[in-house]
Order: structure tokens, then sequence, then C-alpha cells
């Protein structure tokens, strides 16, 4: 049965998960290959000396991750990767914002304008009520990584605008922390290539590859209050995933 890893009675991971990474180890190796089926649910019992309801446990964990399938009176197969699932994380990003020591904003501009079609349709306004622009770059040890162009509905008596000015609300939002005036944020990215005043802002040539990050955020009425995008030059941005199972570390 491929590989002879056992059961630790003595470990603190209960037996079931132990089985989980047991059967990921051996996929990961090959053993069992896409389209593979795994050990019966009696011969999993007898070979690790778990009992059905273990082994079960087991195969639903593997479900809910995605790494095999079941088939009603076949067994459970190995599945191949799945790319119309896969997700992609802004690292980044994260580790951009996580580090507020040597990331720094430089507000480059703050009006207070009307708003043409396009934003009064993003934010869900009339056609020129007022807007707060503001537009930044984020500065990562001294060199210009991301610029930031962004409007804010208008209301002198929420605290959005002045919050939306310090790094500590971009912070929460990649990083997590609750430092944010924002319930939640819809972001689309697409490729692009630099404008002259994205590339003038991020101090390199216009028409370079970039990656745009569209964004809106919402309060916690589920409103509109900002708009906008990030602009960040195509070599200083990557989205990294892991498709099928890896070796565990």
């Amino acid at each position: 049965m491929g590989n002879q890893t056992t059961i630790d009675r003595q470990a603190f991971e209960p037996a079931y998960a132990q089985l989980v990474n047991i059967l990921k180890e051996q996929i990961a190796r090959g053993i069992y290959l896409p389209g593979d089926r795994l050990p019966s649910e009696s011969e999993l019992c007898k070979h690790y000396h778990v009992s059905p309801m273990t082994v079960r446990r087991s195969i639903n964990a593997l479900l809910d991750q995605g790494i095999v399938s079941t088939t009603q009176g076949s067994g459970t197969y190995v599945k191949a990767p799945d790319l119309s699932g896969v997700t992609f994380s802004l690292e980044e990003f994260h580790n951009i914002f996580k580090d507020k020591e040597r990331t720094k904003v430089k507000i480059l501009e703050v009006l207070i304008i009307k708003t043409d079609a396009t934003t009064a349709n993003r934010l869900a306004i009339d056609l020129g009520e007022r807007t707060i622009l503001i537009r930044r770059v984020l500065i990562r040890d001294g060199d210009p990584i991301i610029y930031h162009k962004e409007q804010l509905i208008y209301d002198p008596v929420r605290p959005i605008v002045e919050a939306e000015l310090e790094v500590t609300s971009l912070h929460g939002l990649f990083v997590g922390t609750g430092e944010t005036k924002f319930k939640r944020g819809d972001i689309a990215i697409e490729a692009a290539v630099l404008t002259k005043e994205e590339a003038d802002a991020l101090n390199t040539m216009q028409m370079q590859p970039a990656f745009r990050l569209e964004h809106i955020f919402y309060d916690f009425e589920d409103k509109p209050v900002s708009w906008g995008r990030f602009i960040c030059r195509g070599d200083r941005l990557r989205f990294t995933t892991t498709v099928g199972v890896s070796h565990r570390t």
C-alpha cells in the first residue's frame, strides 16, 4: 500500500488528521496519481489500525480540500488539479503593508471635485456630487512602488477621509488588522500600461507594463464610499498559488 507511515497513538494530532496527511503525502509523492483509486475503507482500517469512522472523517477532509472525489459503489479517486478553481495570493501586497516601518505614504494631492459619470456610477451617487480626490504613492525603502488614486464620497461628519490619509488604513485592508473604516471591498485586477501620470508618480517610463487593481470599498451599511485604483509596475507584483498537492514541510 505504498508509504508505510503509521498512526502515532501518542501524538497530539488526532488519528484522522494523521491519516489525511499520510494520504496527501502519498499523493504528493506520486504513489497515487490522478485517476487512481485509493485503498478501500476496509483496507485503510486494516492497514492503519483505525476505525471506519476515522477513515470516513479522513476521506471527507480530502473531499473538502478538493484532493479526491468519490463514486458511489466504486471508491475514492485522486482528482487531477482543477485550474478552474485556482485562487491567487497578493503576497507582495501583504508583505508591503505588513512592514509599516519600511513602507511610507507620500500624499501627492487632495482635492474636492465634482463627480463625472464613471465615478458617479461606481459610487452610486448623482452626477456632479462632490467627492474627495486623493492621489498618493507608497514608498518602500525610498523607492516608489505603488501609485494609488481614489475618490471618496464627501461627508464632513464622517472620519473616513482623515483615516484614508494614513498608511494604517491601507495596512488594515491588506493585512486584516482592523485598522480601517471599511467593511469590505471589491477588487478587480487587470494588465495595463503606465500612463504619464502613473509613470511620473512611480519614477519610471511611460507605457511600461503594469497591474491595475481597481477597488470599491464599502461602509458598514454596504454603501460604496471609495472607488480607486492601485497601480503597480509589472516587475514589482507577482501572483502566486499552488495547484495540486505538495509535500508537507
